[in-house]
């Protein structure tokens, strides 16, 4: 009961999977939650990602998992076993892939992003740590609401009744990779905690095609751990205090031997929720992370550049409250503040002799501090929500320097101050006609602001460099979307959403000479189209599938005129994913799962395709006694090309044909 009293509130974002009445069934406690859904909620539409699906991916990856959600897309199409972490960003509804993340991404609560680069750490994501996803496309308000503008993420940490005292697994897959993971989660008094460590490495492959490789070419290795605690600890009937940290590491090779990055991160939060008649829900974090990066040449193959260091912190923390205003209303009123800050040290490095050309340092520190304020009245069978948030924002100290070998300043720039305020807000209706069909409409507002990676940072991918902007205004997008939720038969669900998204100023890399970019804002990106999800839930059967049309185009002038009504890159028009499961006994499980991207451009200008690709994953898990299960997992079994990459005819290719075996314990 106390699993399903957390999953009831989640579902509740998706009208067509809960009864009309499950919004106003009496509230269940289950500790290491937050508050619960705001009865508006579902208006704003959303997916769901259980905790079986969660754990039963063929991958066993956070990021490939999200992609059931068809239009989730980070800025290449490899996971984070072949991708440069920096290139991580989320972002959905095709609009416009520029490695920072567009969609806001949230652990319980606490925002997830990078304080320098805006990418999420998937690497330090585990599926056993975790007991649901909700994804919920458009502009968002509330707390954190700075920085939604593709969407909102929400992770959900496993709660007691998911956490056996011991849990364990051990896999061995291609190209003799390994995954080691385990947990430890016993009572504390009327609380509990858990203990839980991964470690995984791997050889990886060749993300260069075969015709393209030279004796430089390197597989794709990968080598990372994370250490995280998790506490809930009561303080009365109905407060409790949340703790949680984690640690990770994260090293990777891409292309070529010594183009080696690495990640690391320590973040921690601590958590008071009170469900009283005065609700309340408090959270402050902290974050210490830095990224480095090498960078060989594509001709000489020697190392031409050194990010050796981007220290960076962010530190944040919001108070929700709750008053009693009224069985018909949902009253919160809250505020809530990021800070970040961050710098790159890194050294050129001539190509032809090795020495060292120019040493560099950027960096600066960014700031969101709001106010905001939301409501739902319901009104019988339906439902109204809406909200307004008012933010200062603030760019500052940033600084650019640049010395030559024998340390003489060549460079020293100090970019002025900036600062201002922003209003969004969103509104929404939910009407439950029966219990057959939900109808809801919403409209919203948003706004990001520019990463300091964005501003101070360039980077090169051979044979192109792209330049960092220490001008870029902030993103502000327009939305509206109407759809309805359905339930056809027992056990089944049909949602379709109909959306309108203009993300004005939006920061694209612009090409400005050949194999030379620049982060610019463009007019707008406008991204129109239809997204359908179905469920089916029939016996020993289920099937999970998403589909997503989006007609994206950049609207430019003056000098972005070149790219008015074409497609912003890295946004596809259509993708697809669907998963078919069979249980045929307690603890067993038979499921496959199709996913289609369609083709999309690596570039603003619309010079290289990265063509479609079709990919199906298999797993098999048959328990051997009541705790232990051999699993069989297979990634991409037909072997597809997946190109992530392609400038000018240099080409990434993503995961091919993997296979897994290994055992679980739980």
């Amino acid at each position: 009961m106390r699993r399903l009293a957390l999953l009831l509130p989640l579902l509740s974002a998706v009208p067509a999977l809960a009864a009309p009445g499950v919004v106003e069934s009496p509230e269940i406690l289950v500790l290491g939650t937050g508050l619960p859904l705001p009865p508006g909620t579902p208006a704003y539409g959303a997916s769901i990602i259980d905790r079986d699906r969660l754990t039963s991916e063929a991958s066993d990856r956070v990021e490939n998992v999200l992609k059931d959600v068809a239009g989730f897309q980070q800025f290449r199409r490899s996971d984070s076993r072949s991708a440069n972490p920096s290139a991580q960003g989320v972002t959905l509804r095709a609009l416009g892939g520029n490695a920072s993340s567009r969609a806001l991404v949230l652990l319980d609560g606490v925002p997830l992003a990078d304080p320098f680069f805006g990418f999420i750490p998937f690497s330090a994501l585990s599926a056993d740590r975790l007991s649901a996803v909700r994804i919920t496309r458009g502009g968002g308000t509330g707390a954190f609401g700075a920085g939604a503008v593709a969407g909102t993420i929400e992770l959900v940490s496993a709660v007691r009744d998911d956490l056996p005292t011991y849990a364990g697994s051990a896999f061995y897959g291609s190209n003799d990779a390994m995954s080691i993971a385990g947990a430890v989660s016993p009572d504390l008094g009327g609380g509990y905690a858990t203990v839980s460590g991964r470690f995984e490495r791997g050889d990886g492959f060749f993300t260069m095609p075969e015709t393209q490789r030279v004796p430089a070419s390197a597989r794709a290795r990968y080598r990372d751990w994370s250490a995280g605690v998790r506490g809930v600890i009561p303080v009365d009937a109905r407060t409790e205090l949340q703790f949680r940290a984690l640690l990770y590491n994260d090293n990777r090779t891409l292309r070529f031997e010594g183009a080696d990055s690495s990640s690391e991160g320590q973040d921690a939060s601590l958590r008071l929720v009170h469900r009283g008649d005065w609700m309340v829900d408090a959270l402050a974090y902290v974050q210490a992370r830095n990224f480095t990066n090498k960078v060989i040449s594509a001709t000489s193959f020697r190392l031409t550049l050194d990010q050796r260091n981007t220290p960076s912190t962010g530190i944040g923390g919001k108070i929700e409250l709750r008053p009693p205003v009224g069985g018909d209303h949902v009253l919160r009123v809250g505020v809530d503040a990021r800070l970040g800050d961050g710098e790159l040290l890194e050294d050129a490095y001539s190509g032809v002799t090795g020495r060292v050309t120019a040493r560099r340092n950027a960096g600066g520190r960014t700031s969101t501090a709001g106010l905001f304020i939301e409501d739902d009245w319901s009104i019988g069978r339906l439902v109204l929500t809406g909200g307004v948030r008012g933010d200062r924002w603030t760019i500052n100290d940033g600084f650019f320097r640049e010395a030559n070998a024998a340390g003489a300043m060549t460079g020293n720039i100090a970019y002025p101050d900036r600062s201002g305020t922003v209003a969004t807000g969103r509104a929404g209706a939910l009407f439950r006609a029966n219990s057959t069909i939900a109808l809801r409409a919403a409209a919203y507002t948003g706004f990001r602001l520019p990463t300091l990676n964005e501003l101070y940072r360039p980077f090169v991918v051979f044979p192109v460099t792209t330049l960092a902007n220490a001008s870029l205004g902030l993103e502000k997008l327009r939305g509206a979307e109407a759809g309805f939720d359905l339930v056809p038969l027992p056990g089944t669900a049909i949602g379709v959403t109909a959306f309108y998204n203009r993300l004005d100023d939006a920061i694209a890399n612009v090409t400005i000479a050949p194999n030379l970019r620049q982060r610019r804002n463009v007019d707008a990106v406008v991204a129109k189209g239809v997204e359908i999800t179905a469920l089916a839930r029939l016996g020993q059967i289920s099937f999970d599938g998403s589909y997503v049309f989006s007609d994206a185009v950049v609207r430019g002038s003056g000098a972005s005129a070149g790219l008015d009504g074409l497609a912003p890159s890295q946004s596809p028009r259509n993708a697809a994913s669907a998963t078919l499961g069979w249980v045929p006994a307690p603890n067993w499980l038979v499921s496959g799962t199709l996913r289609y991207v369609g083709k999309q451009f690596e570039d603003d200008l619309e010079t290289d395709v990265l063509p479609d690709a079709l990919t199906v994953d298999a797993v098999v898990r048959v328990p051997v006694s009541r705790r232990v299960s051999i699993v069989a997992r297979a990634e991409n079994i037909f072997d597809e090309t997946v190109v992530t990459r392609n400038q000018g005819g240099s080409i990434d290719l993503g995961t091919p044909r993997l296979f897994w075996i290994g055992i679980r314990l739980n």
